[in-house]
């Protein structure tokens, strides 16, 4: 599945797409930075509720298909700005984050 179909499927809110075509090969749920950089795995679905332009440097240190901001958490332009210029997707949704990972893994 791409991140493009993961949005249509889920009707997630684009904030940043430059790649819209790149694969999932998984998911990873936390909002613990270190955690993340550790365990997430490259082409996977990173589900957040986390808003800094941290967020942008962790997924692209360990290059995940996107990153999902859960709960309709608040995010500044600058850490969309930053998700584009380094050419992560970037996307949002209502859900909780429970309920987002059980909506992906039903679809991967």
């Amino acid at each position: 599945m791409t991140v493009s179909a993961l949005k249509d499927a889920l009707g997630l809110e684009i904030l940043s797409l430059p790649k819209p075509d790149r694969e999932i090969n998984g998911a990873y749920a936390g909002d613990l930075l270190s955690w993340v950089m550790g365990r997430a795995e490259e082409d996977c679905v990173w589900a957040t509720i986390m808003t800094n332009v941290n967020v942008i440097a962790v997924a692209s240190l360990v290059d995940v298909a996107c990153a999902v901001v859960c709960e309709e958490s608040e995010i500044g332009d600058d850490v969309i700005n930053t998700a584009a210029e380094k050419g992560v997707n970037l996307l949002r949704t209502k859900l909780p984050i429970y309920e987002f990972c059980v909506e992906i893994s039903k679809l991967i």
